[in-house]
């Protein structure tokens, strides 16, 4: 079994918690419920893409991955300036050990790269949106299915028992961390992965 294939395994339960517990049709439902849930994605996306670029360590790689301008022009485009999206809440202390648990929090937002196009085509008929207010969902666009096969094929190089060990636990930690802040009243908390 693929490193990818032990990663969706292992993290199954921690992605349906989130997919349960999020709701994310009710929280789309008005254009407020809409930008606060783009909020909260961006104070994660915050925290965790320079943690992950830090650990990996690939520009190249990395780069074309990270959403955070994404989910900006989201925000201003639902009306929010560019003060209040700086001072947008984030989880605090998110580091990984190695490039290899970055990869396993990296699993988890690519992969929802893959589902966020689903979200996007509902949100878009919902409010009109062609392109404006969906860049977080239409994440790569065309190159969406590219993008992941290669995030797949570097995640599945981790050869070491320590560095799959590593990636799985981090995939699971950071979907759990995923569902506090997106879900809790509250997600001002403090994140400390792999």
């Amino acid at each position: 079994m693929s490193l990818h294939q032990r990663l969706r395994a292992a993290t199954a339960s921690a992605h349906q918690g989130l997919e349960d517990a999020l709701d994310w049709r009710a929280r789309v439902a008005t254009r407020d419920g809409y930008r606060d849930l783009l909020a909260r994605f961006h104070g994660f996306h915050a925290a965790y893409e320079p943690a992950i670029g830090d650990a990996l360590a690939d520009a190249a790689f990395w780069g074309p991955r990270r959403r955070l301008a994404a989910l900006e022009a989201d925000l201003a485009h639902l009306g929010m300036l560019e003060p209040d999206i700086a001072a947008l809440p984030q989880p605090s202390g998110v580091t990984f050990a190695d490039a290899a648990a970055a990869m396993g929090a990296l699993y988890v937002l690519e992969g929802s790269t893959l589902g966020g196009q689903v979200i996007g085509r509902h949100i878009g008929a919902l409010y009109g949106f062609a392109d404006a207010g969906l860049v977080y969902y239409r994440a790569h666009g065309r190159q969406t299915g590219l993008m992941w096969n290669a995030f797949r094929a570097r995640l599945d190089r981790l050869s070491s028992d320590a560095e799959a060990e590593a990636a799985l636990a981090s995939g699971t930690a950071t979907f759990d961390a995923l569902k506090v802040w997106l879900c809790a009243p509250d997600p001002s908390a403090s994140h400390r992965v792999g």
